[in-house]
């Protein structure tokens, strides 16, 4: 059995995904700045993270589709440590999309603070370039986007 490839690790020391064939579309679409998810063409499941059938219903009959990029804060941790790639204080935080799905991003664009981090907040998705392949999505206040 093959050991897998490391995670690619840009210069500032954060490890990144390796994208696979299932979820290659995902980082395309991010590199494009579009989030992009998948539903199901047999149940209408919207779902993350990108796999090759529904985790519903199984069907494999499923669709790419772009997300509003609209979301709402669910959970979150602030994390002190310093840890490669990431300057701390900083939000490890798990967010519900309009379309329903739920991903795990970081929150950027705001203080990392329990005053500023509240919950059921609304958010957008912003994304940031981290080498030529891969771009990430992270999240910021929705209402910084009026300011900026």
């Amino acid at each position: 059995m093959a050991t897998p490839p490391a995670p690619a690790v840009p210069s500032a020391g954060r490890a990144l995904p390796q994208p696979t064939p299932e979820t290659q579309h995902f980082w395309d679409g991010a590199k494009a700045e579009k989030l992009l998810l998948q539903r199901c063409d047999d149940c209408g499941k919207v779902y993350f993270p990108p796999r090759p059938f529904c985790p519903a219903c199984a069907s494999r009959s499923v669709a790419v589709i772009e997300a509003s990029g609209k979301a709402k804060l669910y959970s979150y941790v602030i994390h002190h440590r310093p840890v490669p790639g990431f300057t701390p204080p900083y939000a490890i935080a798990v967010v519900e999309l309009a379309e329903g799905p739920r991903m795990m991003t970081n929150i950027v664009g705001c203080p990392q603070t329990p005053e500023a981090l509240v919950l059921d907040m609304e958010l957008e998705v912003v994304f940031e370039p981290q080498t030529d392949a891969i771009t990430l999505p992270f999240f910021r206040p929705a209402s910084s986007l009026a300011k900026g």
